[in-house]
């Protein structure tokens, strides 16, 4: 096992990477529950839902996610021996239901994410996908791994409900606030609270599985505070908004340990019935949509985890590279054939690599722990987000270190990397934040009399950015 992973060169121990592993899906353990709120409750145009009929299909949804989560994560840890799991992207999954199946069948829409996913997939076998990361220059690769620091941290805080959207009634122009009201309060935030406590004191005292640690504590005082407080969720199933609860699983012992799972979504997906039901040209637009969401997420968050756990090589690239973007490529086609949207990198992963993670039989544990959840879920809600998310606030610090790496007073490099890092907590998406760093960097190239320097695939996808800013116009346009 050694031999294989490379656990000893890469300075870790088999002990470590178990550990690793662990937090890595209890960071990512969410979207087996988040997914189906996501996509189960959403109609297509027929007025059908998610796995057929005429009822949400949560536990099929559920169960599907966490296959194909588990899978593809086993497969990123055996054949690119990276420290990278793989679930159910957020972001693309709420387009596919808002946006994508409310205009054709879900079979429909699953089959535009495998094709998406295929593309994908070809232009990584083309060399096409590595070419461009290696265009990239260095130090705005570091300002994306800083980007997705920041991103992660606030992820955290938006789900332990540290921060809050204010709501459109309170007629105000400021988006967010601290806690439900401006202030702290709540039994859910005190949970977050002291989980974040813990993993800081734990971390500071360079104590063992400090993560890990930190995450059990802190399900263990969310059970004991919900059985003497009955917060119960922030959203009930009648759809009443409690703003003090919590804000996915509510934290009780369960009835039972293991329940079967239902595998109702699986191959539920026609690859070419969306071109006859909305057209060829919004079809195609809605690939590229997708596509380009899904290239350059990847490309930031491999890096990051790569910069966290000190494997990049002189040119910033992890080790590799091709085998972890064909099994990308492969886990998006993989989640529209599961009827579950496409499936990419977690930045969640770098939780795991702050526990001390370096390859990829981290993967392969927590690949493992995705696939046991489908007979366990009962166990998995357990675990609320507000337990889990601290682990998130620790490694956006660790992350946000490397922006002394960015040479500031070079405003030609400055102001893209700036952007980039901004963008992506501003925007909650990895992809606009890249997108825009491209573009200014080729912008500022070009100002400055210097457009020669720049490498013509930045050209290219800084082009193809301009037009996935621009994508609702070009829509409108071309049909």
């Amino acid at each position: 096992m050694d031999r294989f992973f490379k656990i000893a060169e890469r300075g870790s121990t088999v002990g470590t990477e178990v550990r690793g592993g662990v937090v890595t899906f209890f960071t990512m353990a969410y979207i087996i529950v988040l997914n189906p709120l996501i996509l189960g409750f959403a109609q297509d145009a027929d007025g059908k839902y998610l796995g057929g009929g005429s009822a949400p299909n949560l536990a099929a949804i559920a169960a599907g996610t966490a296959l194909v989560a588990g899978v593809m994560t086993i497969l990123m840890g055996v054949v690119a021996n990276y420290p990278l799991a793989l679930a159910t992207g957020l972001g693309l999954n709420a387009f596919v239901a808002v946006a994508v199946a409310t205009q054709m069948t879900w079979a429909d829409a699953m089959g535009l994410v495998v094709i998406e996913g295929i593309v994908i997939l070809v232009l990584v076998l083309t060399g096409f996908r590595t070419a461009v990361f290696h265009a990239v220059p260095a130090e705005l690769k570091t300002a994306i791994s800083v980007g997705i620091g920041l991103f992660i941290a606030l992820i955290g805080f938006v789900d332990a409900g540290f921060v809050r959207r204010i709501s459109d009634a309170a007629n105000t122009t400021v988006p967010v606030q601290l806690g439900p009201t401006g202030t702290l309060d709540g039994w859910p935030t005190l949970v977050f609270a002291i989980g974040l406590v813990l993993v800081v004191a734990l971390w500071v005292r360079k104590v063992r599985g400090a993560i890990l640690i930190a995450i059990v504590l802190s399900t263990v005082v969310a059970i004991v505070v919900q059985a003497l407080t009955d917060t119960g969720p922030l959203k009930d199933a009648d759809g009443k908004v409690n703003p003090l609860g919590w804000s996915l699983n509510v934290p009780a012992l369960p009835d039972k340990v293991v329940a079967a799972p239902d595998f109702g979504t699986l191959g539920q997906f026609n690859l070419l019935g969306s071109f006859s039901s909305i057209g060829v040209v919004s079809a195609i637009l809605l690939v590229f949509t997708l596509m380009l969401a899904d290239f350059f997420d990847t490309m930031g968050t491999m890096t990051a985890i790569g910069a966290e756990a000190g494997l990049l090589d002189e040119q910033g690239m992890p080790p590799h590279t091709q085998r972890i973007l064909v099994v990308d490529s492969v886990a998006a086609i993989a989640g529209g054939a599961g009827g579950v949207s496409s499936n990419t990198s977690y930045v969640e992963s770098a939780s795991g690599v702050g526990e001390g993670a370096r390859t990829g039989l981290a993967s392969v544990v927590t690949g493992v722990l995705f696939l046991l959840s489908m007979v366990f879920s009962p166990l998995v809600e357990v675990i609320p987000s507000e337990a889990a998310v601290p682990a998130l606030v620790l490694v956006g610090f660790l992350m946000m270190t490397q922006v002394k790496g960015i040479d500031w007073d070079d405003v030609e490099i400055a102001i893209p990397a700036f952007l980039t890092i901004v963008l992506m907590p501003f925007t909650y998406s990895i992809s606009v934040g890249i997108g825009a760093g491209f573009i200014a960097y080729v912008l500022i190239k070009l100002v400055k009399g210097k457009a020669a320097l720049v490498h013509p695939l930045l050209w290219v996808v800084s082009a193809l950015f301009v037009v996935y800013f621009a994508i609702e116009p070009v829509r409108d346009l071309l049909t």
